[in-house]
């Protein structure tokens, strides 16, 4: 599907500040469209000659009036002569009256978007008369604010540059509760839904009529909370922003819309939501993931605490076998203690995996190298890991480049380097391909990976718990190579 910026860069000969302008009435427009029950397409001037539609939204508030996709279509002749009378004289201009006697009665408006004076494209508002609720306070008022906010869009004056839209989380909708505010602040109107939204903040009387900046700064008075700074010019109308009301009963997210005439104010829109329950969700997953990062981080130091008690008792063993042992085992649980530090940072249970196998590479030539010089690179990229093949890919890791400093390299010294590749093997599943080579003696004749030691029937262990496959071969020019395959979990569950 094409993009609005693709559309316009295909379509038109606009400059990017008048794309961006465009992008930014798209990311608004829904509020008109909820607003007047309709509708909304953007058409623009193509370098070809025709209007060409570019995006479309449909109400949340009334039915619909294009069930198909029209993005794309150049306009019909019947309806030129309305993009080009709203381009020309720069103001709202109404359809032709509909016919009543078709099954579809659809009244249709023409409104330029205009950005500095200059009209840089059309919206069409199609309204389905018969479709619409009867003519109520709420829907009258709805209607007159969003025949302002269109002739805000024909003369500039909307949306604002910078606001933050509509799309974030959070943000109210139209349905989620109105207000109309004069150019004084006080309530000229307010919708079952916004006066429900106050209510449960706390406030128990009329909102009609009352200041609605006195009502919040009341109800904010008998709690400790901090307020936005942002509040006070929300809750007066005074700038396009949005800001929140938190109080014991109730969190309230706001957003200003100040009505223009010309460059004068004269109100305000307020869109009100009752966030509580999000806010709620939020604290408990935040909660939640400060909870994981302690036991992550606790984790890793009753490891550190282990590793530490193993490495006090290897050093009290007098047998040279029984301290290798101890000593061995000191690296492994330090191997897998690394994990937890990295997933004790973190905000989730993924972890980048680079600077783990970076540390672990590291620890294990520093402390396996005496007198013979030991060289150590890693090539290519691990990515991101779920801490379970972590934990296993670490372990893996510290066995074989343990073995190649310690049987390969440990009579001349040389160099180990560890090579990583991820590849798509098929959709949500990747594996991952990893080397590990050094130019040291190679492997022993008759070198059998079921007849090895302990580090070798580890790490086949883990690499069968991976999924995956592992094989060991003298490498081109001397030295070993060892190649293990694993198939990644998802990153997501």
């Amino acid at each position: 599907m094409t993009t609005l910026a693709e559309a316009l860069h295909d379509l038109t000969s606009l400059g990017e500040v008048e794309v961006e302008w465009l992008h930014y009435v798209v990311g608004d427009w829904q509020l008109i469209a909820d607003l007047s029950f309709a509708d909304l397409v953007m058409w623009v001037p193509s370098v070809a000659g025709e209007w060409r539609a570019v995006a479309h939204v449909r109400p949340n508030t009334g039915p619909m009036v294009f069930a198909e996709d029209i993005v794309g279509l150049a306009s019909a002749p019947g309806h030129t002569w309305l993009l080009d009378a709203a381009q020309r004289g720069g103001v709202v201009v109404q359809g032709p009256d509909p016919d009543p006697t078709r099954e579809l009665v659809i009244g249709e408006e023409g409104i330029p978007v205009a950005r500095q004076g200059e009209v840089i494209a059309v919206l069409t508002r199609h309204t389905h008369l018969r479709g619409v609720r009867g003519p109520s306070v709420l829907e009258q008022t709805y209607r007159r604010i969003a025949d302002r906010l269109a002739r805000m869009v024909a003369t500039g004056e909307f949306p604002s540059p910078g606001y933050p839209t509509g799309l974030r989380r959070g943000a109210p909708r139209v349905g989620d509760g109105v207000v109309e505010l004069d150019v004084e602040g006080a309530v000229r109107y307010a919708s079952p839904n916004a006066i429900s939204a106050i209510h449960r903040l706390g406030h128990r009387g009329d909102v009609v009529g009352e200041v609605l900046a006195q009502i919040v700064a009341d109800l904010l008075q008998r709690d400790t909370n901090p307020v936005d700074e942002s509040l006070a010019l929300v809750v007066t109308g005074r700038a396009p922003w949005r800001s929140e009301a938190e109080t014991r009963s109730a969190t309230l997210s706001m957003r200003a819309i100040p009505l223009l005439d010309n460059g004068t104010r004269t109100g305000a829109l307020i869109l009100m939501r009752d966030v509580s329950e999000i806010r709620r969700r939020e604290q408990e997953l935040m909660t939640k993931d400060a909870t994981i990062r302690e036991i992550h981080h606790r984790v890793k130091n009753n490891l550190q605490t282990v590793a530490a008690l193993l490495r006090l008792q290897a050093r009290r063993q007098p047998e040279p076998g029984a301290r290798a042992a101890l000593e061995e085992a000191v690296r492994r649980v330090a191997a897998i203690a690394r994990v937890h530090e990295t997933l004790g940072q973190g905000f989730d249970e993924t972890v980048s995996f680079d600077d783990i196998a970076l540390q672990g590479l590291r620890a294990v030539v520093e402390v396996a190298t005496s007198e013979h010089p030991v060289e150590s690179s890693i090539r290519g990229s691990f990515g991101r890991l779920r801490a379970e093949d972590a934990t296993s890919l670490a372990l893996i890791l510290s066995e074989l480049v343990q073995n190649a400093v310690e049987h390969g390299l440990a009579e001349r010294g040389g160099r180990v380097e560890v090579t990583a590749q991820r590849d798509w093997i098929s959709e949500g599943q990747e594996e991952l391909t990893v080397t590990i080579t050094d130019d040291g003696r190679g492997l022993p004749a008759g070198f059998r990976p079921g007849l090895a030691g302990l580090g070798t029937r580890i790490v086949t262990s883990f690499v069968q718990d991976l999924g995956g496959r592992i094989r060991w071969d003298n490498a081109e020019g001397g030295g070993t190579r060892v190649e293990f395959v694993a198939r990644l979990r998802p990153m997501s569950r």
